[in-house]
């Protein structure tokens, strides 16, 4: 069962997604209506659950569910993510490669494969300031350290010490 974003309580679990661009007004009015018409039927063994989504920056999709009633399967993580596939067909965007790292350069947000980010990091690209998405994501209350400096990420690991 869909519900506003700030009605789901602090401890639901959060899915973060990234898109590889940012979307247009008429691309995100389409993104939120398929994300609304999904969080309306996503359920759990046949049991509704309390969900939501929000769309930070044109660019960054949260999908949430509060599972202090029931926890989500496998299989209803899956339908969230066919969903997922289905918006990135639909507005011809990646969303739901892992293997890509975003970061803010020039008050925008660029999108690099992870196999390639230890190059951004040597050509100054990525400093250690660099704010980059944090992957241990999991609740709405950690939301609120969504962005992190690259040096409290793993990418600590290129940087001289």
């Amino acid at each position: 069962m869909y519900v506003a974003f700030q009605n789901l309580s602090e401890s639901s679990r959060v899915w973060v997604y990234q898109a590889d661009r940012k979307l247009s007004e008429k691309e995100l009015e389409l993104a939120k209506s398929e994300l609304k018409t999904f969080c309306e039927g996503w359920n759990v063994h046949g049991n509704g659950i309390l969900t939501s989504f929000e769309i930070l920056e044109d660019q960054v999709i949260v999908l949430a569910a509060d599972e202090s009633r029931s926890a989500t399967s496998g299989c209803s993580i899956d339908s969230s993510v066919r969903a997922l596939q289905k918006l990135e067909n639909l507005l011809q965007i990646n969303l739901t490669d892992r293997g890509k790292v975003a970061f803010k350069s020039a008050n925008s947000i660029q999108i690099a494969p992870a196999l390639g980010i230890k190059s951004k990091v040597v050509e100054g690209e990525i400093d250690t300031d660099t704010l980059v998405i944090n992957p241990l994501i999991q609740t709405k209350a950690d939301l609120e350290s969504l962005w992190i400096p690259a040096s409290k990420s793993w990418l600590n690991k290129y940087f001289p010490n």
